[in-house]
């Protein structure tokens, strides 16, 4: 059993920002790749307005195309009901809930307050349980907002105890700008996971700042065991200014496997994965593993 989850998310927040349409063939392709690196859990589109964010227009259409892989644990990720009304007409295994830590980010990102956004979270968590999906809050801007600047600790481990009370089955705590350093990550995880008890806690990363596997780790320090990264390190979110990509599955599990922690998943297939992820995106992808692995001989220390 491996000592840590990884749940890539290049489908969606890998592509979502992207310039260049991907085809929904395209996509299933990479998510094929994904699992045959060893992925299950994958997040792999969003419900959201086409008009907001267009590469997630064909969302019906990418779950359709990846029913048929029996191993496949879909994510979704959705905005609000309507959302849900949407996605749960295809076969899931969970959504994810966005909310943000600060309330200009909420507006931006959602065009609801925190209290709206939470108020419409719970009637989801009724609605889900009867439908046998599962539910993750995840809780954007965590560390640093690009609209209010720094984040009060509060403001989220507030935010965490309601979505706990409300019986979420995952929470995510995301560094959505690539602002966090490893001693405030490790610092508000202690204290998210003391909270959270037997609530499953994801962190997500960004690497805008070269930061992501440094603050993986001090996440991995404080307890986290849930990662969401992904391949090659795509990415951005069309609502942060100047967001850059994820932090790159690759170099997650690189650092992990030579630690001798354990991911189940296969090093080779996720480079393959990686490589088509970057041949996808238009723009310069932040992951830095695959480059070297794929220039020199592979020994004892890949």
């Amino acid at each position: 059993m491996a000592d840590v989850k990884i749940i890539d998310v290049s489908p969606r927040d890998g592509l979502q920002n992207d310039p260049n349409m991907v085809s929904t063939n395209d996509k299933e392709k990479l998510i094929k790749l994904l699992l045959d690196a060893g992925l299950t859990s994958i997040e792999v589109t969003s419900f959201v307005h086409p008009d907001k964010v267009p590469q997630m227009a064909d969302a019906s259409e990418v779950l359709k195309a990846v029913a048929k892989f029996e191993d496949l644990k879909a994510i979704a990720l959705i905005p609000n009901l309507k959302g849900y009304e949407r996605a749960k007409e295809h076969q899931l295994t969970e959504v994810n809930w966005v909310s943000s830590a600060t309330e200009t980010f909420n507006q931006k990102n959602i065009g609801l307050t925190i209290d709206e956004n939470f108020k419409q979270f719970e009637s989801l968590q009724a609605i889900a349980k009867k439908d046998g999906i599962k539910t993750c809050f995840s809780i954007a801007v965590s560390f640093g907002c690009p609209y209010e600047g720094e984040v009060s600790e509060e403001n989220v481990l507030d935010l965490v105890k309601r979505v706990k009370g409300a019986g979420a089955d995952r929470i995510g705590i995301a560094d959505t700008i690539g602002i966090a350093t490893p001693d405030q990550v490790e610092r508000l995880m202690r204290k998210v996971l003391e909270i959270t008890g037997d609530t499953p806690v994801a962190i997500h990363l960004h690497d805008t700042r070269g930061l992501g596997s440094a603050n993986a780790y001090a996440a991995y320090q404080a307890g986290v065991r849930i990662f969401e990264t992904a391949v090659s390190g795509i990415g951005g979110c069309p609502f942060a200014p100047g967001a850059a990509g994820n932090l790159a599955t690759e170099d997650l599990v690189y650092l992990f496997h030579r630690m001798n922690i354990s991911t189940g998943l296969d090093f080779d297939k996720l480079l393959d994965a990686a490589d088509y992820a970057a041949s996808l995106s238009s723009k310069n992808p932040l992951g830095r593993i695959r480059h070297v692995e794929r220039k020199q001989p592979r020994g004892k220390l890949a």
